[in-house]
């Protein structure tokens, strides 16, 4: 087991377990996101169609705050967008505990998610910076077992909480964010490329989102990845399908319970699995798995079968979140890494809005068979297309990694 963890979290400078502890710091105290819903619905006896939509604000002011923190993240640096993101969101936390007025609570939620994504993208761009790219792997991979971790317990003491005193949840929400600002502000140095260190191409970007959006690679992959996050968000309509076998709504708690398990219990082996594989091969095998739990899916009718399909796609999971994200470090020019994030973050974005929105849609018109059936199809097209892409990520990964011309060097007449 030394040997083992030597080889899963040794070696990583400490830079990068500072941002460790704050992440998991985080989500520990991630009450408000997760909820949200019950909390408007149960405490505050809106209307469900009113939840639906406020919890859809979240997502869009996200999205909105991924682009701009971005941008913040490259121009201004990591610190001033990891720094200013977790304070106001603390503020607006707090506010939205303390108002019961529906335009109030839509725009302060809408708030609380743009200045939530504005810390996203700095964060990440911040642990490429200071972890070298041989061991990104291995710590974007630690830094995704700590979300689940923070997770899993976050949803656990939000629902004692609730029942307490609700206040409490943005009281402690904001209280956390607050500490993941102070832990950053103590520790964590700026880590933005310095213009010299940059190639002449990079020096010449005015930080705008120009570059990314014309980088056709890239966005083939962003797009890529927010259609196989759809797949997996499309699991909304569980329940459904649990329902419509005749089991009961407890059946859906231990259910769903496999995907946490199985990503804390085990994705600090991945690793040392998908390590020596090509990136975009990787992906198309873990899209496969995906597409094969969404067939079990079809075809199951127990809780015992629902629970595989669930262990299915969580292994497709576990080996294309961290593929994912290494790949986003490779195909980011060091500069414009914290714009790249942000663009990445639009396909998550996507997902997590039409996921349960196209998933409910055909339940409801073609029945939940024809809806696994077609996830496991579409998790099969994205297979392909990141093989196809494969080729062309390669190249623009090296041209990357190449030196970059120096400017001060004469040019050798030809001869």
């Amino acid at each position: 087991m030394a040997g083992w963890w030597r080889q899963t979290g040794g070696g990583l400078p400490r830079t990068f377990w500072y941002l460790w502890a704050s992440t998991l710091i985080n989500r520990l105290g991630s009450f408000v996101a997760i909820y949200l819903g019950v909390y408007l619905v149960s405490v505050r006896h809106f209307d469900p169609s009113y939840a639906g939509m406020v919890i859809g604000l979240h997502g869009a002011g996200s999205a909105l705050g991924t682009l701009l923190g971005g941008i913040v993240a490259d121009r201004w640096g990591r610190r001033p967008a990891m720094l200013s993101g977790n304070v106001a969101a603390a503020a607006t936390a707090l506010g939205l505990g303390l108002t019961d007025r529906p335009v109030a609570i839509a725009a302060l939620t809408l708030t609380l998610g743009l200045f939530l994504g504005v810390a996203r993208p700095a964060f990440t761009a911040t642990i490429i910076d200071v972890v070298g790219e041989r061991d990104r792997l291995r710590a974007l991979t630690l830094n995704y077992w700590a979300i689940n971790i923070g997770f899993s317990v976050a949803a656990t003491v939000a629902g004692v909480l609730i029942r307490a005193e609700p206040l409490l949840l943005f009281v402690l929400n904001a209280a956390v964010l607050l500490g993941t600002a102070a832990l950053i502000a103590l520790k964590v140095p700026e880590s933005r490329p310095a213009p010299e260190t940059v190639g002449q191409r990079d020096r010449a970007d005015r930080g705008g989102l120009g570059t990314v959006l014309r980088d056709r690679v890239f966005l083939t992959f962003t797009a890529l990845t927010g259609l196989i996050w759809l797949c997996i968000e499309a699991n909304a309509m569980l329940p459904v399908a649990l329902r419509a076998d005749g089991l009961p709504a407890s059946a859906y708690g231990p259910v769903i319970a496999v995907n946490g398990l199985m990503i804390v219990a085990g994705q600090l082996f991945v690793p040392r699995l998908i390590a020596r594989f090509d990136r975009s091969r990787t992906i198309a095998v873990a899209a496969v798995v995906i597409g094969a739990g969404f067939a079990v899916t079809a075809m199951a009718d127990t809780i015992l079968l629902y629970g595989l399909s669930v262990l299915v796609w969580t292994l497709g999971e576990m080996m294309m979140t961290p593929a994912n994200s290494a790949l986003t470090a490779d195909l980011s020019p060091a500069a414009q890494r914290g714009r790249y994030q942000g663009v990445y973050s639009l396909g998550y974005a996507f997902a997590s809005f039409a996921g349960p929105t196209v998933g409910g849609l055909v339940t409801s018109r073609f029945g939940d068979t024809v809806l696994w059936l077609g996830l496991g199809g579409l998790a099969l097209l994205v297979a392909l297309g990141n093989l196809l892409a494969g080729p062309a990520r390669t190249r623009q990964i090296e041209g990357l990694r190449a030196p970059a011309p120096d400017p001060a060097r004469p040019v050798p007449a030809p001869v």
